[in-house]
């Protein structure tokens, strides 16, 4: 295969055919990791400079121990981030793809043994979304287990689903039971590849203390220009 151009894995899921690919970018003078399922493209290392600002954002602050839960695991730039912070001791990052977790733990992809390794880190292949809404929350060997931290970056924006069966996680009594599953005082953050949404930023204030959508800027030399996400947070009410 071309030195420039490698398959590193390919799988067939029940979602489709997952791909694992690397390559050499000519524009970026670097090599870039692609997870393709079917003709579209989940995650590059070209663009990660939001999914690791997210972590940065949803932690900033906040005091030691932290119990953080990363939905969407994808090239692991997210988790990553979460575990440079010190005051983290504990990481559940839950991820549909249980080939996408064997990739980090077999080392394809770069610095995910290290990170499948940390002690604090736990791999789980799961639904996000289904232990969201479930009644034993996002631990189900510790029922109703609250966490510091929900990170998550699955779909492309609350409006843009990989899935429509997600369609209740951005509604009213998704933000609801999000905000149970954590701490006084903790955080929501989601990623979006959409402009803030008014109307989601809406649903969250009606069940959080305290929302923000910032508005992340990086750029793009494919485009020319500097491109943008969102990155929501939404505050639990500290204890009184």
């Amino acid at each position: 295969m071309n030195a420039r151009f490698q398959e590193l894995d390919w799988r067939q899921t029940a979602l489709g055919e997952l791909v694992l690919r690397r390559r050499w970018d000519p524009v970026f003078d670097r090599e870039v990791h692609e997870i393709k399922l079917n003709d579209e493209f989940l995650m590059s290392s070209l663009f990660t400079v939001a999914e690791e600002e997210m972590a940065r954002l949803a932690l900033a602050g906040m005091p030691a121990p932290l119990d953080v839960v990363v939905g969407g695991l994808g090239l692991g730039y997210t988790a990553r981030t979460v575990l440079e912070n010190p005051n983290v001791r504990s990481m559940r990052v839950v991820d549909a793809l249980g080939e996408v977790i064997e990739w980090h733990e077999q080392g394809l992809l770069p610095g995910g043994a290290a990170m499948a390794a940390d002690p604090r880190c736990t791999l789980v292949h799961g639904d996000f979304f289904a232990l969201s809404r479930s009644d034993d929350g996002l631990d189900p060997g510790t029922p109703g287990r609250r966490f510091h931290a929900i990170i998550v970056d699955i779909d492309h924006s609350p409006r843009h689903l990989l899935h429509p069966g997600n369609a209740d996680f951005y509604e009213p009594d998704g933000a609801r039971r999000l905000a149970a599953r954590l701490h006084p005082g903790s955080v929501f953050a989601l990623w979006s590849n959409d402009p803030p949404d008014d109307d989601y930023t809406a649903v969250l204030a009606d069940h959080f203390d305290r929302v923000d959508a910032e508005v992340v800027r990086f750029p793009n030399p494919l485009q020319q220009r500097d491109a943008t996400a969102t990155v929501y947070l939404a505050r639990t009410a500290p204890d009184a």
